[in-house]
């Protein structure tokens, strides 16, 4: 895995976890699922790119 995907899934996740806190602050819940869907997709590109790594070495 390359450190730009690391970095811009890192930001996804993060991104996500703020849009999630600013959903509970302002007790909206279509943001906190926007915020954890984020999250859960930083998660899911993690997971593949590190399938893909144990295959390519």
């Amino acid at each position: 895995m390359g450190l730009d995907d690391k970095i811009r899934n890192a930001a996804e996740k993060v991104a996500g976890k703020v849009k999630e806190g600013i959903g509970e602050a302002t007790d909206n819940e279509r943001l906190q699922a926007e915020g954890r869907t984020d999250q859960a997709k930083a998660d899911v590109k993690d997971a593949g790119e590190n399938v893909k790594d144990a295959f390519t070495k």
